[in-house]
């Protein structure tokens, strides 16, 4: 079922909600980004996302085909979201650790892995157990 979540950074500089059903689907991915930073992400509809506070605080960060936009917090560092358009249109992703869930809907989220390493999103890499 869909919720509305509210979410922030460590120091609270930077705070948004985003509506999401954490248990239909998060993932996991093996690209060089998210297995640096252990990434565990949600997504939505762009639509579904709102920054409350805190875009003066947010630092901006591009790689590879320069496509997602990477947003951290400038004071505290913490990865919180990235922003791009796919098949279906704009979209944001937040890090489920920046979530103000509880742990029983944590640990009932249906998570997916996803080989990006290898540009395949769609397909679970070979290992996975490192993410």
């Amino acid at each position: 079922m869909t919720k509305l979540y509210t979410g922030s950074c460590h120091c609270g500089a930077v705070a948004f909600e985003i509506s999401v059903d954490l248990a239909t689907e998060t993932s996991r991915c093996n690209c060089s980004i998210c297995t640096k930073t252990r990434l565990w992400k949600v997504g939505a509809p762009a639509a579904d996302f709102r920054l409350v506070r805190g875009e003066d605080s947010l630092a901006d960060y591009r790689f590879g085909d320069q496509k997602i936009l990477h947003q951290f917090c400038r004071v505290c560092g913490v990865k919180l979201f990235g922003s791009g358009t796919g098949e279906d249109g704009p979209f944001t992703v937040v890090s489920v650790a920046t979530l103000d869930a509880t742990e029983p809907e944590l640990a009932d989220a249906k998570i997916t892995y996803q080989d990006g390493r290898t540009g395949s999103f769609d397909r679970e890499p070979p290992e996975h157990r490192y993410l």
